[in-house]
């Protein structure tokens, strides 16, 4: 990597210290970018979507190689899985769906999920590298959660990258997974992606179970907790108990919309929440799930059309909180009434009037993996709902994946403040239909973050060469200026982490 000094970069990058490249019209960039743009096939031509071939690059601060990225472009990682943060606990494992709030020149705070699960051998313990229930935990034997990040962009080029303090924001949840960010950026709220019973009569560790139920979201306040007093909010019932993934906050109604990864072989839905009270989620509401008009239960997993609006109707979940353990109850409910039937829906953000979300297997062109239901997975969906007024809205299937050198498995999924998505991969494509799916950097399976602008034209901007963890959590500051991303990692110490990316944005579409 040519040697980069803090002067020339912030020149040639567009940066000055404490200020935004794009400063206000953030929000309008993105506005006028969506009006314009029409979804197209996804294999057209832009001279200016990428940013150049991908080459290795060391970490600004360490020295670590953990990514490739385009010219102009340079990192940090300041969270490492299993290094001592403020609070003195351990970095957890597991790192998933994170939020950013803030900027550049005031600060930024990002809450981080930690996905932390049983493992799938007795005894079932949740792992080394997990979050100690606090005393005012929903759930005193879930070991997931959250943990809260401060970055300062005046650190960047220090040895902490930019980090300034890290701790345990919340406990007594499990698998947290994705998520999103509140309304009006008050807090974050945390998914979780299991439905799970709880343990009954069973002695702790004999079973995969913990004391109390989980499939719920939370909120995790912004400024609901501080290094040692850990946030433990109640599970929101109203909002479903299902194989939560992502969830986004129209902040103009107040809705808010979310995914479902049931797994394989199992139907998953897209869902709204329409809150008594949008400040206050606790309060209930009424829970919906999306299907089409005139096209009752359809199957949108495969022989789609991209670029075609479909037209919406929404059928409002009776018991969004079942009580039996049946992990797909509240989609089985929705889909025998006439809801549309997803596979494995993940990553969802609001855009600025258009939410979109992605379909991590869904598509025509095949992978090789067979569902116990006979459907043959795809290389991923990205599907763009366009809301109009509470009855409707339209769906559209912004891009389809040709083919896992495109984009395979995309998964958490954020929109640019200057337009333009960011797509995670998360490559659970083992077969890939004979294609070469490795790496040239690594050697092995490949993860990146993949570009894809409002037009359907997508390109690579990163990949992890350092293992062959999924991307996750993909976020950015307010003003734009940096990217923060986490690679997910195992649980083993320095196996994952957070970084933040920062380079010439305006040379394409992100």
């Amino acid at each position: 990597m040519t040697s980069v000094d803090r002067r020339s970069f912030l020149k040639a990058g567009g940066v000055t210290a404490g200020a935004a490249i794009v400063g206000g019209t953030a929000l309008q960039a993105v506005s006028m970018r969506m009006a314009e743009a029409a979804p197209g096939s996804g294999r057209g031509e832009s001279a200016n979507a990428g940013y150049g071939p991908l080459s290795p690059r060391k970490s600004l601060n360490d020295g670590l190689q953990w990514l490739a990225l385009p010219p102009g472009f340079v990192y940090t990682i300041f969270s490492k899985t299993g290094t001592e943060m403020s609070d003195g606990r351990l970095a957890p494992r597991s790192h998933d769906g994170m939020g950013a709030f803030g900027n550049s020149a005031s600060g930024v705070r990002l809450i981080r999920n930690q996905e932390i699960r049983f493992s799938s051998e007795a005894p079932f313990t949740q792992g080394v590298f997990t979050i100690e229930p606090a005393a005012n935990a929903y759930d005193k034997t879930a070991e997931g959660g959250d943990t809260t990040l401060s970055f300062d962009a005046r650190r960047f080029f220090s040895p902490s990258g930019g980090l300034t303090q890290d701790y345990v924001s919340l406990t007594g949840t499990v698998v947290n997974c994705a998520g999103g960010l509140a309304l009006r950026q008050a807090g974050w709220l945390t998914c979780e992606e299991i439905v799970q019973q709880e343990l009954g009569a069973e002695p702790p560790g004999s079973l995969p179970r913990t004391e109390k139920k989980h499939g719920y979201v939370y909120l995790n306040p912004l400024n609901g907790s501080a290094p040692g007093s850990p946030a433990g909010p109640q599970p929101i019932v109203a909002m479903g108990r299902f194989s939560h993934e992502a969830a986004t906050v129209d902040d103009r109604t107040g809705i808010v919309y979310q995914t479902e990864d049931a797994g394989s072989g199992r139907g998953s839905g897209f869902y709204r929440f329409l809150p008594r009270n949008p400040a206050d989620l606790s309060r209930g509401g009424v829970l919906q799930i999306l299907g089409i008009q005139n096209r009752p239960s359809v199957d949108l997993r495969e022989g789609q059309q991209q670029g075609v609006p479909l037209p919406v109707r929404w059928f409002t979940i009776r018991e969004p909180n079942p009580s039996q353990d049946a992990p797909n109850a509240v989609f089985e409910e929705g889909f025998s009434r006439g809801a549309a039937k997803f596979n494995r829906l993940e990553g969802c953000w609001d855009g600025a009037g258009s939410i979109f979300f992605s379909s991590t297997s869904g598509g025509d062109a095949k992978n090789g993996d067979v569902n116990d239901d006979g459907f043959e997975e795809g290389y991923g969906q990205i599907w763009e709902f366009i809301p109009q007024g509470l009855s409707g809205g339209q769906l559209v299937l912004l891009f389809e994946s040709p083919d896992g050198d495109v984009l395979d498995s995309p998964d958490n999924v954020v929109v640019s403040p200057r337009g333009g998505l960011v797509l995670c991969e998360d490559d659970a494509s083992s077969a890939n239909a004979g294609q070469d799916d490795t790496s040239k950097f690594f050697g092995e399976d490949k993860n990146r973050l993949i570009g894809l602008t409002l037009e359907g034209v997508p390109f690579p901007f990163a990949e992890n060469i350092m293992n062959d963890s999924e991307f996750a959590g993909a976020c950015w500051s307010d003003d734009g200026v940096f990217l923060f991303v986490n690679i997910f990692g195992y649980d083993e110490a320095g196996s994952g982490g957070t970084l933040a990316i920062t380079g010439p944005w305006p040379r394409g579409a992100l």
